[in-house]
């Protein structure tokens, strides 16, 4: 297994969450112009990666060459976004962006163009640079050639920054909301999967055949390439972000569905509400309360 190596100081974050061989979830490189060394993660809020984690294998309801593998640790936990409600940001010196400093790279032109149509209805009500969108263009090609929303300040061109009527935080977020959606509908594949990360494995089975493992899990620091060990501050291990009501399998219910499928999603469910109802359920993570 390939070791993680810390990205040297100065050097762009890159996140990819492509496996070779198998179908592609997302293809998500970003960048950050470090202009100050990364302040280190306040070691009393982020519990670190490696722990103890139950994860289990079902076969997909609505695929017999599919398999799910999901972390129960992280899916039964109480973790909940924070975002201007305590979020550091993931760049020092700009809480305020939380994870939307880099902007967001699409996941295929699919993406790209179903986001756009989302885009066109946007007013300047809703969308804090409606003018510099419209007329100077929403997206940008990065140094790799990658598509992605573009850059505008320091942070995304959707985001809205404090104190901007509408609110702060993606425009595509608020536009959703203000037509009943789910943010899932108008927002980049990236931005509604973190912090969950889907990827894939073919596994060849001893007796000559092969199933599609689909793995459902925390995305941590480590999701985000060697350059994730360099982000300011991370939520998914952060105790601040653990304390939700709702575990994550009931919080992000819309995006799982979208990830797994219905039938992948009630038997995921079944095996949450089994792993909660035990007086002692191993492995909890350890960011939630006690």
């Amino acid at each position: 297994m390939p070791k993680t190596k810390k990205a040297k100081p100065g050097k762009a974050t890159k996140k990819r969450d492509v496996e070779p061989d198998v179908p592609q979830d997302i293809k998500h490189v970003e960048k950050v112009e470090m202009h100050t060394p990364a302040a280190e993660p306040d070691p009393s809020d982020e519990t670190g990666l490696d722990f103890a984690r139950a994860w289990v294998e079902f076969p997909d309801p609505a695929d017999d060459e599919q398999v799910f593998r999901c972390d129960l640790t992280w899916l039964t936990s109480r973790w909940t976004c924070i975002f201007g409600s305590g979020c550091q940001g993931i760049q020092a010196g700009r809480a305020d962006d939380g994870c939307c400093t880099l902007g967001a790279h699409f996941s295929d032109e699919d993406d790209e163009k179903r986001v756009a149509g989302h885009v066109a209805r946007l007013t300047p009500e809703l969308w804090q640079f409606h003018d510099v969108g419209t007329e100077t263009g929403w997206t940008q090609t990065d140094d790799d050639g990658e598509r992605q929303t573009r850059r505008w300040q320091g942070s995304c061109i959707f985001q809205n920054r404090p104190g901007f009527p509408a609110g702060a935080g993606c425009s595509l977020h608020i536009l959703a909301l203000r037509e009943g959606r789910e943010p899932l509908e108008t927002k980049p594949d990236v931005c509604w999967q973190l912090p969950v990360r889907r990827t894939y494995e073919w596994i060849d089975r001893p007796d000559d055949t092969r199933v599609l493992q689909v793995s459902i899990g925390e995305y941590d620091r480590r999701g985000w390439g060697p350059g994730g060990h360099d982000l300011h501050w991370w939520c998914t291990s952060a105790t601040s972000a653990h304390g939700a009501g709702d575990p994550v399998y009931v919080s992000y219910r819309p995006e799982l569905i979208e990830l797994m499928g219905e039938k992948g999603y009630e038997a995921l469910t079944e095996l949450c509400e089994q792993r909660l109802a035990s007086l002692l359920p191993m492995a909890p993570h350890p960011a939630d309360p006690a």
